[in-house]
């Protein structure tokens, strides 16, 4: 008998289902450990010793230690998650708001046409004008800041 024929023998179906069965409890298993681990550290209510102590808990006893903290603080595991989620999301949000921002610079055709606009409905003095259209063709303002602060220091 070849070797692969005798594995066949020796490792029957039922036998192979069992072992994946195991190896995926086992998986979960861990999986469970961790987010046990990231909920201790992720809950803000809980002191710094009450952490200490359920740390100690999960990795001596790990699964007396997470059945009992499942049971204990399980119910709110879900909305601390929830809630990191949240405020990550809003953080992401708030960060493309204001790369977006950043990236609405306007030409300086459209910042002098701006200013011109301004110059005309008489907001600026033809002095506070030139300033500010010097800082735009040097690129070093934009006319909603320059027009502003001119239009609001020079009145």
């Amino acid at each position: 008998m070849s070797a692969s024929t005798y594995l066949a023998y020796d490792f029957p179906l039922l036998s192979a289902f069992w072992t994946m069965l195991w190896f995926f409890l086992w998986i979960m298993w861990f999986v469970l450990l961790f987010r046990v681990v990231v909920d201790i550290f992720r809950d803000d209510d809980m002191s710094g010793w009450a952490k200490a102590g359920w740390l100690v808990f999960v990795i001596v006893l790990p699964f007396l230690g997470v059945f009992v903290y499942v049971i204990a603080r399980g119910k709110n595991m879900g909305h601390r998650e929830i809630s990191q989620a949240r405020a990550q999301q809003q953080a992401f949000d708030s960060y493309i708001r204001d790369t977006a921002k950043g990236g609405e610079k306007s030409s300086s055709v459209d910042e002098l046409a701006k200013l011109s606009e301004i110059r005309a409905r008489g907001d600026i003095t033809d002095e506070e004008f030139a300033r500010a259209k010097d800082l735009v063709l040097t690129g070093h303002g934009s006319t909603t800041h320059s027009g502003a602060t001119a239009a609001s220091h020079g009145r």
